[in-house]
């Protein structure tokens, strides 16, 4: 499973960088980018949330939401930190390091128990549903979505392993 999350780790990084990207060549002023601002600060609170939890430590979070919006470049910025975060903590992990229980609080106060590994995985689904949403606001505004899908980062990742020519 680790060699799997180290793939999810990288292709995550690499699809929040598209994603980003894509958004700041509309600019600042667009509603998508408003809107996407506001999901994706959502996705990066989460993040922050459950690198603390899978560390065992608290965070400042009182809620999953900030009560204030971020530009799209301090956002930026703070996602792709986090991504590479994570993309390092998960290639330190072992087996048994990912099979560990953790207790932790929920930001709504309620106790939660889980592996490493499901806390993990939660941080992968959680944001390929919020980055889908963000892609559904652009395809709704007739804007091209990013090209973040998995396949695609394998096929660009590992060109030559893959029968392609790194583009």
């Amino acid at each position: 499973m680790n060699d799997t999350l180290r793939y999810l780790f990288r292709y995550k990084a690499w699809a929040n960088d598209e994603l980003l990207t894509t958004l700041a060549k509309l600019g600042a002023d667009s509603p998508v980018t408003q809107l996407a601002i506001k999901a994706l600060s959502h996705t990066y609170v989460v993040d922050r949330i459950f690198a603390a939890h899978v560390r065992g430590e608290n965070h400042s979070y009182s809620s999953a939401n900030l009560s204030q919006m971020p530009t799209l470049e301090e956002l930026s910025a703070d996602i792709r930190a986090s991504d590479r975060e994570y993309v390092d903590y998960v290639s330190t992990l072992d087996r048994e390091q990912l099979a560990e229980r953790i207790d932790f609080a929920f930001t709504d106060g309620g106790p939660g128990r889980m592996s490493r590994e499901e806390m993990l995985m939660h941080v992968i689904t959680h944001g390929i549903g919020h980055r889908g949403q963000v892609s559904a606001v652009l395809l709704l505004n007739s804007l091209t979505p990013a090209n973040d899908g998995f396949t695609t980062y394998l096929h660009k990742a590992e060109a030559s392993t893959r029968r392609r020519t790194a583009a």
